[in-house]
């Protein structure tokens, strides 16, 4: 389990863990739409399996953006006086805003390792 996440964060092929998913190595803090490259390097493995594949891997990114928005929301509360205060509502936006490339690129790495073992 804690070699996946490594190899998820390295952005590592699901099926060689040596090429890319992703045309960038880093996938941390690129503020721009995420660029998959169709076949592993190596061992040429399709990513995308079908049209519509990283449909669901909008609902992982759905849930990445709510878990985020809710700690952010925990920190947030201890500088606040009040249990819910409006300044809060734009500090959570910036946070989910600011994290949105990186949750699309994470949630599909995710949704790509969750379904490795789908037939080529």
């Amino acid at each position: 389990m804690s070699n996946s996440l490594v190899h998820i964060l390295n952005n590592d092929c699901p099926n060689c863990l040596k090429g890319k998913v992703f045309k960038e190595n880093n996938i941390f803090f690129k503020f721009t739409f995420p660029k998959m490259n169709e076949h592993c390097q190596h061992c040429h493995f399709k990513f995308e399996k079908e049209p519509g594949y990283f449909f669901g891997a909008m609902y992982v990114n759905y849930g990445l953006s709510v878990a985020q928005g809710i700690a952010t929301y925990v920190i947030a509360h201890f500088f606040f006086e009040e249990t819910f205060d409006l300044r809060m509502i734009p500090i959570i936006m910036a946070v989910i805003l600011a994290l949105s490339t990186f949750n699309i690129r994470l949630s599909r790495l995710l949704w790509i390792y969750m379904f490795k073992n789908y037939s080529n």
